[in-house]
């Protein structure tokens, strides 16, 4: 069954961290291109940041840079969104994404129309 499912997400006051896991399987995650997204109510879901199947090259919206790191490990098939600082506009439902690279190339891209491969999102509010 191909299945992605996300965990980490929670309340947390601003300034302080969360880490989001994305765990895969039934398909290829070593071949595939991992993405976060995360959509707030009322908005469009946007693109979070991706990280690349071959050389784990990694692309963030300008909002996260300096604040957010994703990462994978190839043993354990997981993905990881370490999410630093956080602010009140960060308050989303977050995604995580997969997409095989034979189809899309060798670089991830933050569009959501390129991924199809979703997880069910985990909720983060940060609020005092």
């Amino acid at each position: 069954q191909v299945q992605l499912v996300e965990s980490g997400g929670g309340l947390v006051q601003p300034g302080n961290s969360l880490r989001l896991s994305c765990a895969a399987s039934g398909f290829n995650f070593d071949f595939s291109h991992v993405g976060w997204f995360r959509q707030a109510p009322g908005k469009e879901r946007e693109g979070v940041s991706c990280i690349s199947s071959s050389d784990a090259s990694t692309h963030y919206v300008e909002s996260v840079k300096g604040r957010f790191t994703i990462s994978r490990d190839y043993g354990r098939n997981t993905a990881y969104l370490q999410m630093n600082n956080l602010k009140p506009e960060d308050t989303a439902v977050y995604y995580c994404a997969a997409v095989g690279s034979w189809t899309t190339g060798p670089r991830c891209v933050l569009r959501v129309d390129e991924y199809d491969i979703w997880g069910q999102g985990t909720q983060v509010t940060v609020s005092s």
